[in-house]
């Protein structure tokens, strides 16, 4: 569904960073119309200027929606869910109980899984890719974590 021809919403993000997938997955369930905008960590382009005047923390991915400029991808899928309510699935929830639901299993990928996937992931894939070497030791630690 991406978009080139002025769409409404603008992700900035990386093609292989968990966040972005994550925002990018629910775009497409919510049949949205979007341009991707690719913020290539390896040259540092997330530190630059420009793209620090939309996220301070030079982080991916953000979204820019109108004169709404979002990060952080947990609160993007969220607000996806809202502007895009009734339109594809529904990522949100109708009631009360079942959002309580959605937000508690988002706070468990927060807190429990994420941290340890983004450490094996940074360790496996982004430092060889930056000239660095896979630190063992703090993969096999994360691996742990994901094992209980």
């Amino acid at each position: 569904r991406e978009s080139i021809a002025m769409a409404a919403i603008k992700l900035h993000g990386y093609p292989q960073s968990t966040c972005t997938t994550n925002v990018l997955a629910s775009l497409y369930e919510k049949e949205a119309d979007y341009e991707f905008v690719t913020v290539d960590l390896r040259t540092g382009a997330h530190k630059q200027p420009a793209f620090l005047a939309l996220n301070p923390l030079g982080q991916i991915p953000v979204i820019q929606d109108g004169d709404l400029t979002l990060f952080e991808s947990r609160a993007i899928i969220k607000y996806l869910a809202k502007k895009f309510e009734g339109k594809g699935s529904n990522l949100w929830g109708s009631t009360l109980r079942e959002q309580a639901l959605v937000e508690q299993w988002s706070q468990v990928e927060a807190q429990s899984y994420n941290p340890a996937v983004t450490a094996i992931i940074v360790q496996a894939v982004f430092a060889p890719m930056m000239g660095g070497k896979t630190d063992e030791g703090i993969v096999q630690s994360n691996v742990e974590k994901l094992d209980k």
